[in-house]
């Protein structure tokens, strides 16, 4: 007997209090049922406890309230009435403060609202493989307030209205909770990659946007990337951007993407780099609809939403998406090869400049996530090594020494992947042991000492040897930064100068300069105001005399500078044309037929 849809009903109630109300119908409902919310969102590696914006819970069967028992932090108790076929439902009642900004829980105010499921929507226990049905409402409190606003989702829509309020359908709960919903203004666009259908939706655009050439570069990176990939595993696709005065970052779902951006950045002609990085961050989450959400590590085969899930795997998923976002800039046009240079040998420089990296493996970064990556201190860059940045010298290397070789690419390996994980038992779920078979088959050899050195251990990457052999030089930045020299960071504002992180055996360290001082004063006579003081004021010696506040008290430190700074900063350029050429304009790979998912 096929089981009935679980409903969930979502009311935008209270703009001004930022609340969803939310109506959970569940069908057949266990004698003593469970529901739990995740307190945590596949894609961010953080436990962030959305239930503690839950409340007013209350649970009904034939209209007779029931006891509900709190088990822990995110999972409830339900005494239901029977446990037969045919049961009464079992109706919850509940709401959500919804004020989080960000791509990763819930929002709603006057202006704009917001959610991920992981955030509103509870799940019952034995009932994850339930088809589910949401409808989105109105509030009696709210209709003509939000009368104008419309629905954005990637979710398969059952009966909406014209502004997309309705029923919603999802074959199960990981897949509803992976289908986020924006509500509000929207300005709204469309297109066709490879005869698929994308929509584009922007929240907080300002007037005057050039909309059309967001979609139209848009639809060139998607287009590359689905001939990429030779197919899509995904209908159509939408985006979801809320563009803010001064936010940006994204989240990855199934057949949609949640953006963040700075308002200017919508403006190309106003922050040029702000556009660019916009397009790499959709060229980013675009990517990810096949590297993570389809092709994705074995642990994440079945998400647990109830604790943290550990995978070694997040230096491939996330590094090397990291090094296809903007080389796929390049190779459609959108970036030419000095400004791509310029991003590469920010992330060159971002990995030699994080003591960290001698500390931890990429691996071992990736496993940690959940207790460094979104945690960061004052020890982070000495003790971590970002999975994103070296993950993606880590395909750099990995594709420059393939074509060393002349066997094959990265391209090559990427797809090969991806067809044969489609084949696993279940479908798309991946070890590193895929990637070393598929390294095998399509270079004739084991990778077994490179992956070691470069993943599971913490050699230097050869990265300017190999971008050398590809027609791309190296060269020292003629001047270095002060901060560099003495081997500190520093955060300016107000007129005052507060260090944030002191690198390990850098000039500063050995002072005795600590993350959290204020630097007051040089020489015993200048107050400084920035960086530019220090240097205007030192005087010409390399001793430099500082005087800090620690705790409230005053602290006198002598600064020794080094007659070398602990690293420099690298810029690239290209030396050879053709062979830089070779690996950088790559002809778009014929879309083939699209395999089977």
């Amino acid at each position: 007997m096929e089981r009935s849809a679980i409903n969930y009903r979502v009311e935008v109630a209270d703009l001004h209090a930022h609340l969803f109300t939310v109506t959970l119908t569940l069908p057949q409902p266990r004698r003593e049922q469970i529901v739990s919310l995740p307190v945590w969102i596949p894609g961010s590696y953080l436990v962030r406890e959305f239930s503690r914006h839950l409340q007013h819970l209350h649970a009904f069967q034939e209209g007779h309230a029931l006891a509900v028992r709190q088990l822990d932090k995110a999972r409830w108790q339900i005494a239901c009435h029977s446990a037969s076929e045919t049961s009464a439902p079992l109706v919850l009642h509940y709401r959500v403060f919804a004020y989080d900004l960000s791509v990763r829980a819930a929002f709603l105010d006057a202006t704009r609202g917001f959610f991920n499921g992981t955030s509103l929507l509870l799940k019952a226990k034995g009932h994850d493989d339930v088809p589910c049905v949401l409808e989105i409402v109105r509030g009696e409190r709210v209709a003509e307030a939000i009368t104008p606003w419309s629905v954005a989702t990637g979710c398969e829509a059952l009966e909406v209205d014209a502004n997309g309020f309705g029923r919603y359908h999802a074959p199960d709960y990981a897949t509803l909770v992976d289908c986020p919903f924006e509500l509000g203004m929207l300005w709204s666009g469309h297109f066709e990659a490879c005869g698929i259908p994308h929509r584009f939706v922007v929240a907080g655009a300002p007037e005057g946007f050039d909309g059309e050439r967001l979609l139209a570069d848009t639809k060139t990176i998607c287009e590359a990337q689905i001939r990429f990939w030779q197919g899509s595993h995904f209908q159509n696709y939408t985006f979801l951007l809320h563009a803010m005065a001064d936010s940006y970052g994204g989240l990855e779902h199934h057949n949609s993407t949640a953006l963040v951006c700075k308002r200017k950045d919508l403006f190309p002609e106003l922050s040029k780099d702000g556009y660019i990085q916009l397009l790499g961050l959709i060229s980013h989450e675009y990517f990810h609809t096949w590297n993570v959400k389809y092709l994705r590590p074995a642990e994440f085969a079945d998400y647990d939403y109830s604790q943290e899930n550990y995978t070694q795997l997040l230096w491939f998923f996330e590094g090397f998406t990291s090094y296809y976002d903007d080389l796929i800039l390049r190779r459609t046009g959108l970036l030419d090869d000095a400004t791509y240079l310029k991003l590469l040998a920010k992330t060159i420089n971002n990995v030699a400049q994080t003591p960290g990296r001698a500390v931890e493996t990429v691996a071992q970064s990736s496993f940690n996530a959940w207790i460094k990556y979104y945690y960061p201190d004052a020890n982070t860059p000495n003790a971590t090594v970002n999975y994103y940045t070296k993950g993606a010298l880590v395909a750099l290397c990995l594709d420059l020494m393939l074509r060393k070789e002349k066997q094959t690419t990265l391209d090559e390996v990427m797809r090969s992947l991806w067809q044969r994980c489609d084949h696993h038992p279940v479908a798309g779920t991946m070890t590193e042991h895929d990637l070393q078979a598929v390294l095998h088959q399509l270079s004739g050899r084991l990778f077994t000492a490179e992956l070691a050195h470069w993943v599971h251990g913490t050699a230097e990457l050869p990265v300017l040897e190999l971008l050398q052999h590809h027609g791309v030089a190296s060269c020292n930045e003629s001047t270095v930064s002060l901060e560099q020299q003495l081997g500190i960071r520093v955060r300016e504002s107000d007129k005052r100068v507060r260090i944030t992180h002191v690198l390990r055996g850098g000039a500063a360290e050995k002072a005795g300069f600590a993350s959290g001082d204020e630097w007051i004063a040089v020489q015993g006579a200048w107050r400084i105001h920035s960086m530019d003081d220090v240097a205007l004021y030192r005087g010409t010696g390399n001793t430099i005399s500082a005087l800090v506040a620690r705790d409230q008290r005053l602290l006198q430190l002598q600064l020794h500078l080094p007659d070398e700074p602990i690293n420099h900063s690298i810029c690239l350029n290209i030396s050879d044309a053709s062979a830089a050429h070779a690996w950088l304009e790559i002809p778009s790979t014929p879309l083939e037929t699209q395999p089977e998912t």
